[in-house]
């Protein structure tokens, strides 16, 4: 069995569940990127692999709220380029998916957060950005958005953690706020609809863990509502400190359990 039943779980498990669904939505409204802390949370209270399928719902849940809330900032010319990549690097992801245990999965999951930690920090010391996006249409700026969608669609599709390489493509390409949430609101929406059949036929995905992601969606709408009303006030700064350093215990704790 891949997945895992409401019913096992104790108390405290389904709360940290429930508290990693609320941050899904907060992040997918404020802060694109922070749902790390939710993968991890998820990959250590669940088996590795059964935390990828069990997780995918309350994505997309998220992603349809932040849709609603930003739809009218995104850039499209932007995400018709970046999809091609983006699915090659799914279809990796899957076959990987296929021949990893549940030992590598977390362990990948592990490093993967570490490297997206390092990734985050580095986006931030380059986070000059333009008024407007631009490179994406010269020859630069499409080896840069295959490379970007290639890792983003192999890391979403085997850890749910391509938010901080797209993060750091949209900003390394000159969005700001409004224009970054509503991009990135689509282009995961899109992506993450995309990986269900993958999904599915793996295993990761069944009746179970729909019951599961059926408890847990209800705490991604305050979750989505709380980040709408922050994005305008919170200090992102600090947030995204204690987001890194949140990515790096999970990844250290997934790699060392």
């Amino acid at each position: 069995m891949n997945t895992m039943n409401l019913w096992d779980l104790t108390g405290w498990e389904f709360a940290a569940l429930s508290f990693a669904a609320l941050l899904v939505g907060f992040s997918k409204t404020a802060v694109s990127g922070a749902n790390t802390v939710s993968l991890a949370v998820f990959a250590a209270v669940l088996p590795a692999r059964a935390s990828t399928g069990v997780l995918l719902p309350i994505l997309i849940a998220g992603d349809v709220l932040a849709v609603l809330t930003y739809r009218r900032h995104a850039h499209w010319p932007t995400l018709w380029r970046l999809f091609p990549a983006v699915a090659a690097g799914v279809v990796v992801g899957t076959v990987f998916l296929m021949w990893a245990d549940d030992g590598i999965v977390r362990t990948s999951i592990g490093a993967i957060l570490l490297l997206m930690a390092g990734v985050t920090v580095w986006r931030r010391r380059r986070a000059d950005t333009e008024d407007e996006p631009e490179g994406v249409a010269t020859r630069a700026g499409r080896i840069k958005a295959r490379s970007y969608g290639v890792l983003g669609g192999f890391t979403t599709m085997v850890a749910n953690a391509g938010g901080p390489v797209m993060s750091m493509y949209l900003l390394s390409a000159g969005f700001r706020k409004l224009g970054f949430l509503g991009t990135s609101a689509f282009f995961f929406l899109i992506v993450n609809t995309s990986k269900l059949p993958f999904s599915a036929g793996l295993g990761l995905i069944d009746a179970d863990s729909l019951l599961l992601d059926a408890a847990l969606v209800l705490f991604v709408v305050p979750g989505a509502f709380l980040g709408k009303w922050a994005v305008t006030r919170i200090n992102q700064r600090l947030f995204e400190q204690l987001v890194i350093a949140a990515t790096v215990v999970g990844g250290l704790q997934l790699l060392l359990r």
